[in-house]
């Protein structure tokens, strides 16, 4: 059967087990430790624009999410160009600017209404107590963070935001690497998402653990060990190495995954590309 004239051919993607989420954080570091100045340059210098940008009155924190998928495309740019015996430099943070842009935006306004609507959501299920903390109102402590309702309101602004962020997970590389417009890449994106559940899921997992489990443990256990007025700092000390490492290789992983999902068992290496590059 012919598509309808003027429909998009579909992409084909592979269906993976669940071990390729471990696989897609190991790949993901082992390119990190070959460059790893240069990744933490790249990932210093996204984190110092988007806090400038947050600084605008009023459009920064509107602007900023907006961002994420333009710049995530550097990110793509660098992995890429390392793939294939380069190193990653640091005006690929910019590649987004001249790769389909007016398609990129688009997936950072979806960003940006879903975390939105996802976070006011959750005043239907706590009566609004999570939305003041976030919002400044309240004070966000211990005590709110154990109440019960407060807790099933995250859990559901967990749920609300999983559609829009399976749909943005391969967006930006569909975009920038098949020519994709932002609705077929958010499509596909969602599609293969789902398709390939058992691999995020444990991704996701690994990513709670290395990223939320262990640095609380070591906060907990500094708590314990150094004074009061001390153990913040202590932590905060400890911690931003491994914290820079781990963020690094997460932005890593968004192109070892979008590889192995869209061009699973192709041959890649310098002189052999491929995919496109982002132009």
């Amino acid at each position: 059967m012919s598509l309808p004239p003027g429909r998009p051919k579909p992409i084909p993607f592979a269906r993976l087990d669940a071990g390729r989420g471990l696989h897609w954080l190991k790949v993901a570091y082992g390119m990190l430790s070959a460059a790893r100045i240069q990744w933490l340059l790249l990932l210093l210098c996204y984190y110092l624009l988007l806090g400038l940008v947050d600084l605008i009155p009023f459009l920064g924190q509107l602007a900023a999410p907006i961002l994420k998928p333009v710049f995530a495309v550097g990110f793509l740019a660098a992995a890429w160009s390392q793939e294939r015996g380069e190193t990653p430099r640091l005006r690929q943070l910019f590649q987004g600017f001249r790769s389909n842009l007016w398609a990129l935006v688009p997936l950072g306004v979806v960003l940006l209404v879903g975390i939105t609507v996802a976070v006011l959501g959750t005043s239907l299920v706590d009566g609004g107590r999570l939305l003041d903390a976030v919002s400044g109102k309240t004070k966000l402590d211990e005590a709110l963070l154990s109440d019960d309702r407060v807790e099933a309101a995250m859990l559901f602004a967990v749920l609300c935001a999983l559609p829009v962020m399976l749909s943005l997970w391969f967006a930006p590389a569909l975009v920038v690497f098949q020519d994709c417009t932002a609705l077929q890449a958010l499509g596909t994106s969602l599609r293969a998402s789902i398709a390939n559940w058992k691999p995020i899921t444990v991704y996701g997992l690994l990513v709670f653990f290395f990223g939320g489990i262990v640095p609380g443990v070591i906060t907990g256990l500094i708590a314990l060990m150094a004074p009061e007025s001390f153990a913040l700092t202590i932590a905060l000390l400890l911690l931003m190495p491994y914290l820079s490492l781990f963020i690094a290789t997460l932005h890593i992983s968004d192109y070892v995954s979008y590889r192995d999902v869209f061009h699973a068992g192709e041959v890649h290496s310098a002189e052999t590309p491929v995919s496109t590059p982002p132009r």
